[in-house]
């Protein structure tokens, strides 16, 4: 049985009623500046998602893949990349990627500090800052991922002054021609759905140009550097594979059918080629192997992140298996023929994942195929095209600055620990502290 009002609620009920119809609501404030709630709210969990990928994801895959006198300056290394990548992306680089398209090269200056952003980013339904945030996050694991080429060996000091500058000087660059309006989108229509060129490709080439210059750990390719903890990678895949959830359906900058297909695209592709993976390894060496798996997703996760919300499940479970097979002889390549140090395989996986994921595009977003579709006038070939060009040039970029800037700030600060520091381990002699206190 209901109620009925009373006290001061019964005798100015009416009045407060029509108070409140006149007062805007938080939601219809949103609407009155063009944001959409529920997209706001999709693209802030996202973010946080994708913040899940590097602290602890990233952090933890590495950390289990090291030696365990390493384990602790792995995630030292990821988690002051993804702080100096932050604070680098608020002062300067967001102005870079996504400032006023005025050359198509390089975004004007005028967003620096995140100062004056706007109600609502153009051509989304979202507060730019939301916008800003979750870019930043796509800004901060970028670098983060080349972490894994110069583990064991590669000094502090330089190692931070290296990401800081790489994301001003390649990743804001590349964001800015494909995600903010520069000549690669406008120009040539490449596509990048949520980063395999913009991410994986830069990220890869970076990764293995530093592992080039910087020269390969002590012992290699002879001594076996085992992984000290395959539980722990294991446990940081899981957390990457979620958090790819948001990092790709994020990406479709809505809560909406496009996030679902991305999400469901994103999972494909990471279950097809974790199968396939392992299975290669059964016949390869004899057995499937925890960090087989967890290095099979990823690289499934990476080739499909170009892709995820153009294509149909059906081509995912493709670009799964393509990635698979592609990265896993790409890791034989570049250790044994070309005899790079390229410790965790940052470019084998992420690299060439993103890349294959990226040139695919082309083929599978073809309607024939269930994808979403060319542009007016478009074609597969003149999309393939594109695509190459992107891939291309954002490799050469990547490859060029990467070895200059390495090498400058060589000449500054020592690029790489002693050799009594590297067998001592880099917990100790970099942080003073172990990860595992050992009897």
């Amino acid at each position: 049985m209901r109620h009925r009002p009373t006290g001061l609620w019964a005798k100015h009920r009416r009045s407060l009623m029509a108070a409140a119809l006149l007062c805007p609501t938080p939601a219809l404030a949103q609407t009155a500046t063009g944001a959409n709630a529920a997209d706001t709210v999709w693209i802030l969990i996202s973010s946080a998602l994708v913040l899940l990928m590097c602290l602890p994801g990233l952090s933890l895959f590495y950390g289990g893949l090291v030696r365990a006198k390493n384990f602790l300056s792995v995630m030292v290394q990821v988690g002051v990349i993804t702080a100096v990548a932050s604070l680098v992306w608020v002062l300067v680089g967001y102005a870079l990627a996504f400032g006023p398209v005025t050359n198509g090269w390089i975004g004007g200056l005028s967003g620096l500090g995140l100062a004056h952003l706007a109600p609502v980013r153009a051509g989304t339904t979202l507060p730019e800052n939301t916008f800003a945030l979750f870019q930043l996050c796509f800004a901060a694991i970028t670098p983060a991922l080349m972490a894994g080429a110069w583990v064991d060996r590669a000094r502090f000091g330089w190692v931070v002054a290296f990401c800081g500058a790489w994301g001003l000087l390649v990743y804001a660059p590349v964001a800015h021609w494909i995600w903010g309006g520069g000549w690669m989108s406008t120009g040539y229509g490449t596509l990048d759905f949520a980063g395999g060129i913009v991410v994986h490709t830069t990220a890869g080439v970076s990764a293995l140009v530093a592992a080039w210059v910087l020269g390969a750990r002590t012992g290699f390719p002879k001594t076996l550097m085992l992984p000290h903890s395959p539980a722990l990678t294991m446990l940081g895949a899981g957390l990457l594979w979620v958090g790819w959830f948001g990092f790709n359906g994020g990406s479709a900058l809505t809560g909406s059918a496009a996030a679902a297909s991305a999400i469901l695209n994103t999972h494909t592709a990471a279950c097809a080629a974790a199968l396939v993976w392992i299975g290669i390894e059964a016949a390869h060496v004899g057995k499937p192997t925890s960090v087989g798996f967890a290095t099979g997703a990823v690289a499934g996760l990476a080739t499909v992140t170009p892709a995820a919300g153009m294509i149909a499940p059906g081509a995912a479970a493709v670009f799964g298996l393509a990635g698979a097979c592609v990265c896993y002889a790409m890791i034989q390549l570049v250790k044994q023929r070309w005899k790079i140090d390229d410790s965790l395989d940052v470019f084998a996986v992420h690299g060439v994942g993103g890349m294959i994921g990226s040139l695919g595009l082309a083929v599978a977003m073809s309607p024939a195929l269930g994808g979403t579709g060319y542009a007016a006038g478009g074609s597969m070939g003149h999309q393939f095209v594109a695509q190459a060009v992107g891939v291309g040039v954002t490799a050469a970029w990547s490859a060029v600055i990467s070895y200059v800037l390495a090498m400058v700030l060589g000449k500054i600060m020592p690029m790489r620990a002693t050799e009594d520091d590297e067998r001592e381990g880099l917990d100790i002699t970099s942080h003073g502290e172990r990860a595992w206190e050992l009897d």
